[in-house]
Order: structure tokens, then C-alpha cells, then sequence
């Protein structure tokens, strides 16, 4: 019986020390995603966490910074993922994607765009509310000077206020050269209200109450579609110009209308290399920007989290997502949608 008991306990240690000896598995690093803030970034990029989860088997999580950071580490491959990038904007990004840092991956939404805008009564007034045209021949950014009164800076009266893009943004920094670019800088206050949710309550304030406003904003979004807006006329794109708008200690600024949108997904290169399935399938997103448009509506009115409408938009659209992905990535994806 001692020997038994011998025997066992040998062979006990030498099947821990076999084991030991034996590769640890570690868990699954997880895919770094930027927390983009704002609505149409935040909801395409849980529609992309959630495909990468449940299609690929891969954990995700977001990672927030403002734009020039998140772009900042995705060259360094600190994060993986920028879900909607308005690739060639920025001196970080183009710098990065020519070093072969970062890349843009699809198309990801035609008909982007952005821009200054008024609200429609404005220019052409409302009968139904009573509002008269406050500024009937306002058609560009050359007439802004002219209307400053009409947008009057409650803070400094004998300026009118420009409401600029939410802070950390490159189209922060363009908007601010803008208006030296436009001769405006004397004429309008650059206001800069925070976050996109910030220059939302502003823009919308603004309209329920039927005041001139004047700000930059940008497509997709659920603003855009509740309200009738006319966006100035800029001057045409100029490449050479362009680059004096992005760079905030230009001293002159050239005039130029924003290079045109074309929102992609961002993605590291090592990423892109280590995962070409997942780089594949971000080639091929492409969101229909009405169904899109809606679906950030109810976002912005129910204030539901941006995963829920994601997973919400998947159940509604599966021939749009399943275009973008191989049969049996789409088969788990959809599983995991019941």
C-alpha cells in the first residue's frame, strides 16, 4: 500500500511538472477602437465592435482622445481602429499614412459633406411663424461681413458669432483659419461651444426660437435632416490653400471651400497586416446614408446608447452588412443578433 501511495504521488509530480512545462495560452489582446464623440462615429463604430466580436471572435474596446490624438496613436498602433476617419484632413494623419503608418480602408458613407451653415428662414424668412428675411442676399462667405449685426455676439456686441466645430477637431483648427482667410476674423467671434453635444443644443436652441444662427456642422447626422438649413457657397477647393487652412500657425491663411469628404475606416498597418480578414471586410463598408441618417435620429431623440441602436441597425439592414462580409462570418454575426 506504501507503494501504491509512492507510485500515485511520483506520478502526480511528474504530471504537474509536464504540465508546467506546457505553453500558457494568454487571453486575446483586445482591438483598440477610438470612443469617438460624435453620434455618427460613435454608432458606426459599435456596428464595427460588434461584427469584429461576434464574426471574427475578437474583443474590442474604445480607447477617447480628440481627433489629432486618436490619429496620433493610431500611427504609433496604440489604438487599431478609428471607425470614421475623414482620411487626408489632418497634418497627422497625412504625414502618418505616408510613412506607411495608417491607411484608409472603404468609402465608408457617399454623400458626406460639410460646411457653414444658416437656418433657411434666415435667407428666405417663414410666413407661417412670423419671421421675416434677416438677411435675404446672404448666398456665400463673401457676404458674411456685411450681415455681422444680424448675427450679433450677445458677449461682444459689435461682432457677430461664429460657432465652430466641437474642440480637438482638425475641422476646429480649419474653421479658425477660415476666418482670417475670409477677411472675418475682425467681423465674427470664433465660438467654440465644447462637444458635439454642446453645438448641438446651440444650433437647436437657436431654431426652436427662430434666431439667426451661423455655424459649421457636417453629414451624416440627425440635425441635418430635421431642419431646413443653407449651406454658404466657398470658394473652390485648392490643394496649396488647403494645406494653409490645416496648419494653425499659418499666418495668412489662403480661401479655399474644405477638401471633399470621403469618410473611411482607419486602421493601423501592423492591424491591417496581422488581420487582412477584418481589413477585407472594412473595404467593403458602406452605409446607405438614408437608413444611416435614420437610425442616428433615433439616437439623438430617445438618447438610446449608441450599441443598442448599432445592434438595432443590423436586425433592420441585414442586406446592407452582409455585403460586406463572407458567408459564414455573416452566419455568426447573425446567430448572435436572435
Amino acid at each position: 500500500m506504501k507503494g501504491l501511495r509512492t507510485l500515485l504521488a511520483a506520478s502526480l509530480t511528474s504530471l504537474s511538472l509536464s504540465m508546467a512545462s506546457l505553453p500558457v495560452c494568454a487571453a486575446q489582446a483586445p482591438v483598440h477602437f477610438a470612443d469617438l464623440n460624435w453620434e455618427s462615429g460613435s454608432l458606426i463604430t459599435e456596428v464595427l465592435r460588434f461584427i469584429v466580436e461576434k464574426g471574427y471572435d475578437l474583443p474590442t474596446d474604445t480607447l477617447p482622445g480628440t481627433t489629432i490624438t486618436l490619429e496620433t496613436a493610431l500611427a504609433k498602433n496604440d489604438i487599431q481602429v478609428i471607425g470614421e476617419e475623414w482620411a487626408g484632413r489632418s497634418p497627422v494623419w497625412v504625414k502618418a499614412e505616408a510613412e506607411g503608418k495608417v491607411a484608409g480602408l472603404g468609402d465608408t458613407v457617399k454623400g458626406a459633406t460639410e460646411g457653414w451653415w444658416v437656418p433657411e428662414y434666415v435667407v428666405k424668412g417663414d410666413p407661417s411663424k412670423g419671421i421675416k428675411p434677416l438677411a435675404p442676399d446672404l448666398k456665400s462667405v463673401n457676404d458674411l461681413a456685411r450681415y455681422k449685426d444680424v448675427f450679433k455676439d450677445p458677449e461682444s456686441p459689435g461682432k457677430g458669432r461664429f460657432l465652430n466645430s466641437p474642440i480637438g477637431w482638425t475641422s476646429e483648427v480649419v474653421n479658425k483659419q477660415k476666418l482670417k482667410a475670409y477677411g472675418l476674423d475682425d467681423s465674427y467671434v470664433n465660438f467654440r461651444s465644447g462637444s458635439g453635444a454642446a453645438l448641438d443644443a446651440e444650433i437647436a436652441s437657436s431654431i426652436r426660437r427662430g434666431k439667426p444662427v451661423l455655424f459649421y456642422y457636417w453629414s451624416p447626422t440627425p440635425l441635418m435632416g430635421r431642419y431646413k438649413l443653407i449651406q454658404l457657397e466657398e470658394p473652390p477647393f485648392d490643394a496649396e490653400a488647403w494645406k494653409t487652412l490645416t496648419d494653425a500657425d499659418n499666418p495668412n491663411p489662403k480661401p479655399t471651400r474644405s477638401l471633399a469628404s470621403k469618410l473611411s475606416i482607419g486602421v493601423s498597418t501592423p492591424f491591417q497586416k496581422d488581420h487582412p480578414q477584418i481589413a477585407g471586410f472594412f473595404q467593403k463598408v458602406e452605409f446607405p446614408i438614408e437608413p444611416l441618417n435614420k437610425a442616428l435620429a433615433t439616437m439623438s431623440e430617445n438618447h438610446t446608447p449608441p450599441r443598442e441602436v448599432a445592434q438595432a441597425f443590423l436586425k433592420d439592414h441585414p442586406e446592407v452588412w452582409k455585403a460586406w462580409l463572407t458567408e459564414d462570418v455573416a452566419q455568426k454575426v447573425e446567430a448572435s443578433l436572435k
